[in-house]
C-alpha cells in the first residue's frame, strides 16, 4: 500500500526544492549576466625615476575568458597624498590596452599609485580593482628607506570563517609588517587559564596554522616573538557557541572535505547543502543528512578549471553556515609560446632581433620588454599570477608568481595557506539566496567613447523632428572637420564613426528655424570622471624587495639622461640658409586650407584673415554679393544663389553643407573663401553651376574675437597614445652622436600574432653601456589563455 505524505511535509518539500531551483537559477544568471572583469598591468619595468616614462599594457578577463565586451579603459595616477595626477582613458582593443604616463620631473614622492578599471568594475566590490605602487626613486628616497622601522603584526583565519565550540578547528595565521612582507615569528597559543595549546610556527612566507579543541567558555591567546625578539601577546577570534567547522585538504587532483558539529546542534540542522562555485558559476551541489555530525566528500577537480573553487556549507533553508576557498591549478591556463633570439648584436648600438612563435592559427596578443640587466626588477607577480590569483583575492599576496612556478605538492600546500589566509567574497549569500541581483550603476562601455552630446535648454516639442546639429572640431595641429549629426526626440545626438583623442574643442550651431538659438549642448555625458575614492601611493600596494645595487645602476642612468637632455637642449643649433620662393598669400592660404580637387584650379580666392572689410559683413554671402562676376545672391532665410542657370554647391571644410547653415556661421570665424568656377569636377551632378568652398579658422590663425562666432565646449576623449622611441642605428641619423643610455631597450605593446603570422620578429638596437639584457614577454590568446616569458640576453 502507497503511503501518503501530510500536506505540511509536501508543501515543504515543494518549497525547499523550488528554493534550490532559485539559487541555481540566480546563481546561474550571476555568472552569465553578472560576470566581474579583472585586469593586470604589465610596465616596461619596475620601478622609475622622476621624468621617466610608464609604458604599460593591460590585459582584461572576464572569469577564465578573454573579456572582449567593454570598450574603454580607465588608469588613475595618484600622488602619496592621494592626489589624482592624471586620468587616463584608453580604447579597449582584443582585451587589451596600452598608454603611458609621464612622471613629473619635479615629484618628490616615494611611490605613484595605479588604480586600473573598466566601467563595468565600478559596480561590484572595489576591493577587486587593480591597485599597485610604483616605486619611485631617488638619491632622498633610497636613503630614507633604509631607515624605515617595522612594524609587525599578526592575523588569524579559522577555516570556514569561525572557530566553533565542541569540534577541532583548523586556525591559519599570517605575520606581516605594515607593507605586507612576511616576517618569522615563534610562539605559543594558550588558553585562558595559561594552559599550552599548541606551538606557533611559521610555515611558509609569514603563515602557519594549529589546531585548537574549544569547550564551553573558552578563549585563547597567543604569545609570540617578532625577528628582534619583541615579545607580543594577541587574541584569538572569539569562539561561537553554535555552527559548523568546514576543513578542506589537498589530495592530488582531489579535494576532501569534512564538515563537523556538536550533537546538538547536528540534530538541529537535519539536512545541509555543500555548494561549489567557480567565476560565479556552480561547479557541484550536494545535499547530506548531517543528524550524525559529521559528513565527508571528495571533490574530483581534474576536469574543472584553474582559479578558486568555493565550498560553502549551507543550513536546510540555505542560509550560509561555512565557508572555504581552495585554489585548483590544472595548468591549462596556458599556451605554448616561444622566445628566440635571431641575431645576437650586445655590441655597442649593435641590432638585436628577438622572436615570438606561437603554434599555427593561434591568435594573440603579447607585450615585450627589453631592459638593461643590471637594473632593479621585480618578478614576484605575473599576467598568470594576477588574473589567476591576487586579482580574485582581497589584500596582498607576497610573491604571488612564486605558487605557479611549478606544480608541485609543496607549492600546492603552500598555496593553501594563501588560500586560508585570505579574504574572499564575490557572492552575497544573502542576496543570491533572495534571488536578488547586483544594482547597475555604471553600464558596460559597449562602444568606443565617440562623439556624442544632449541639447538643454529645449522643449520636447522643438527636439521633435529638430534635425541635425553641425559640429566643427578644431584641434591643434589638426585640420578642422565639420559633421552634421541628426537630433534624436529626446535631445541626444551621436556619430560612432568619430572617435575622440586627447582634447578638441567643438563649434556647435543648433537649427535656428526649429526655435533652439538659445539652447546649450553637453558633450560627452558618458564619459566617465576619474574614481572619486583615490588611494595615497604608501607602498602598500608595493611587494617589491629593494635592490640596492639595481637602484644605484638604475639612478645613474637616469641622472645621466636628465643631464644629456639638458646639454643638448642648451646646445646652439648651426645656422641653415634656406632660400625658397616667395609664395602669394593667397597660395599660402590655398596650400594650408585646400586639399584633393578643392586645391588649386580656376578660382576666386578671398583672404577673410587680412580683410579688415569682411567684419563689417552679416554673413558670408553678404560679403561675398559683388566680388564674383555672374553669381547672384538673394539674401533671406535661407539666400538663394544662381550662378551660370545653376545653383553652386556649397561647402564648409569641404563637407556639403546648405545655404541655411552658412547664413547663420560668423564671419569671424571664416579664415579663407574659395568660389570655383564652373564646372566643379568634384561635385555631385558634374558641378555644372561651380561651388563655394569656405574654410574656419584654425586654431593657429588669429584669434576669433571674443563673444562673437559659434557657441562652443572643450572636450576630452581618449588620452593620446604615443610610441616608444627606439632609435635605429642601421640607419644614418641627425641624433647618432648623442649619447644612448636607455635603461629600457625595447617596449612594444602590439605584437599581435594570428592563422596567417605565427611568428613575430621584433629589432632593437643596444645602448651605449649595456652588456647583457633582461626580456619579460607576456601575452594573451583569443580564448583566455595566458603566457609569461622571462629571459636574459648575455
Amino acid at each position: 500500500m502507497r503511503q501518503i505524505l501530510p500536506l505540511t511535509s509536501i508543501f515543504i518539500f515543494l518549497f525547499l526544492n523550488s528554493f534550490a531551483q532559485n539559487i541555481d537559477s540566480t546563481i546561474e544568471k550571476y555568472g552569465n549576466d553578472y560576470g566581474q572583469e579583472k585586469t593586470y598591468l604589465h610596465y616596461d619595468k619596475s620601478t622609475y625615476a622622476t621624468g621617466e616614462t610608464i609604458w604599460y599594457k593591460a590585459y582584461i578577463m572576464n572569469g577564465i575568458n578573454a573579456a572582449d565586451e567593454s570598450k574603454t579603459f580607465y588608469v588613475d595616477w595618484t600622488d602619496d597624498k592621494g592626489k589624482l595626477l592624471s586620468h587616463s582613458v584608453i580604447p579597449v582593443v582584443y582585451a587589451t590596452a596600452a598608454g603611458q604616463f609621464d612622471i613629473p620631473a619635479d615629484y618628490t614622492g616615494k611611490y605613484i599609485h595605479v588604480k586600473a578599471y573598466t566601467k563595468w568594475m565600478l559596480n561590484f566590490d572595489s576591493s577587486f580593482l587593480y591597485n599597485k605602487d610604483i616605486r619611485i626613486l631617488s638619491k632622498a628616497n633610497n636613503s630614507s628607506a633604509l631607515k624605515s622601522t617595522t612594524i609587525p603584526s599578526l592575523q588569524f583565519f579559522p577555516e570556514g570563517g569561525d572557530a566553533v565550540k565542541g569540534v577541532v578547528n583548523k586556525i591559519a595565521f599570517k605575520a606581516n609588517d605594515q607593507w605586507g612582507h612576511p616576517i618569522k615569528i615563534k610562539g605559543i597559543v594558550q588558553d585562558n587559564n595559561g594552559v599550552k595549546i599548541d606551538s606557533l610556527r611559521t610555515i611558509h612566507d609569514g603563515m602557519g596554522y594549529f589546531y585548537i579543541f574549544p569547550k564551553a567558555g573558552e578563549s585563547f591567546t597567543a604569545k609570540w616573538k617578532d625577528q628582534k625578539g619583541t615579545v607580543h601577546v594577541s587574541e584569538l577570534p572569539a569562539i561561537k557557541q553554535t555552527g559548523v567547522s568546514l576543513q578542506v585538504t589537498i589530495a592530488g587532483n582531489k579535494r576532501n572535505f569534512v564538515v563537523s558539529a556538536t550533537p546538538d546542534i547536528a540534530a538541529s540542522l537535519g539536512n545541509i547543502h555543500v555548494l561549489g562555485t567557480m567565476n560565479q558559476h556552480e561547479v557541484f551541489k550536494l545535499t547530506k543528512d548531517f543528524s550524525q555530525g559529521n559528513i565527508k566528500g571528495i571533490i574530483p577537480a581534474e576536469d574543472l578549471p584553474s582559479g578558486i573553487l568555493t565550498i560553502t556549507v549551507f543550513d536546510e533553508h540555505w542560509s550560509p553556515l561555512a565557508e572555504r576557498i581552495t585554489y585548483i591549478n590544472n595548468q591549462e591556463y596556458t599556451f605554448n609560446a616561444e622566445m628566440n633570439v635571431e641575431h645576437w648584436g650586445l655590441n655597442k648600438r649593435a641590432r638585436d632581433e628577438v622572436s615570438i612563435t606561437v603554434p599555427d592559427s593561434l591568435a594573440a596578443s603579447f607585450s615585450i620588454a627589453v631592459t638593461d640587466i643590471g637594473i632593479d626588477t621585480d618578478s614576484s607577480d605575473n599576467i598568470i599570477s594576477h588574473l589567476l590569483l591576487t586579482g580574485d583575492l582581497k589584500g596582498q599576496v607576497y610573491n604571488p608568481a612564486y605558487y605557479f612556478s611549478n606544480n608541485s605538492d609543496t607549492i600546492s600546500q603552500q598555496l593553501d595557506l594563501v588560500m586560508l589566509t585570505h579574504g574572499w567574497r564575490r557572492f552575497k549569500w544573502e542576496e543570491v539566496t533572495a534571488g536578488k541581483f547586483p544594482k547597475i550603476i555604471y553600464p558596460r562601455d559597449t562602444s568606443y567613447l565617440s562623439l556624442s552630446g544632449k541639447i538643454y535648454g529645449a522643449m520636447p516639442s522643438q527636439l521633435r523632428d529638430a534635425g541635425s546639429i553641425v559640429l566643427i572640431m578644431q584641434k591643434q595641429k589638426h585640420e578642422n572637420k565639420m559633421v552634421v549629426v541628426p537630433i534624436e526626440p529626446n535631445g541626444t545626438f551621436h556619430d560612432p564613426s568619430v572617435i575622440l583623442f586627447d582634447t578638441s574643442n567643438i563649434f556647435y550651431q543648433l537649427p535656428k528655424a526649429k526655435g533652439l538659438g538659445d539652447a546649450s549642448v553637453q558633450f560627452m555625458e558618458n564619459r566617465l570622471p576619474p574614481f572619486s575614492n583615490n588611494i595615497a601611493a604608501n607602498g602598500l600596494f608595493n611587494n617589491q624587495l629593494q635592490d640596492t645595487a639595481g637602484d644605484s645602476r638604475h639612478l645613474l642612468f637616469a641622472d645621466e639622461e636628465k643631464r644629456l637632455a639638458n646639454l643638448y637642449k642648451a646646445k646652439v643649433l648651426e645656422a641653415v640658409t634656406v632660400q625658397a620662393k616667395t609664395k602669394k598669400p593667397l597660395d599660402v592660404l590655398d596650400e594650408k586650407y585646400t586639399s584633393g580637387l578643392f586645391s588649386g584650379g580656376d578660382a576666386y580666392q578671398f583672404d577673410l584673415l587680412n580683410d579688415p572689410s569682411a567684419v563689417g559683413s552679416m554673413n558670408i554671402f553678404n560679403y561675398l554679393q559683388g566680388k564674383v562676376a555672374g553669381l547672384q545672391i538673394t539674401t533671406g532665410s535661407p539666400p538663394s544663389l544662381q550662378w551660370r542657370g545653376g545653383t553652386p554647391q556649397i561647402y564648409l571644410d569641404e563637407v556639403p553643407a546648405d545655404a541655411d547653415m552658412i547664413s547663420s556661421l560668423s564671419i569671424t570665424d571664416v579664415a579663407y573663401v574659395k568660389v570655383l568656377r564652373p564646372p566643379f569636377i568634384g561635385g555631385t551632378g558634374g558641378g555644372g553651376s561651380g561651388a563655394i568652398a569656405i574654410y574656419t579658422r584654425r586654431g593657429n590663425d588669429k584669434a576669433m574675437q571674443p563673444g562673437k562666432g559659434l557657441s562652443n565646449n572643450t572636450v576630452r576623449g581618449y588620452t593620446s597614445m604615443r610610441e616608444f622611441y627606439s632609435p635605429n642605428y642601421g640607419t644614418i641619423n641627425e641624433n647618432d652622436d648623442k649619447k644612448d643610455i636607455r635603461s629600457t631597450l625595447y617596449w612594444n605593446p602590439q605584437v599581435l600574432t594570428n592563422r596567417d603570422n605565427n611568428k613575430v620578429t621584433v629589432t632593437f638596437y643596444n645602448n651605449d653601456i649595456s652588456q647583457a639584457f633582461h626580456v619579460v614577454i607576456e601575452g594573451m590568446s583569443s580564448d583566455g589563455r595566458l603566457v609569461h616569458i622571462e629571459n636574459t640576453m648575455e
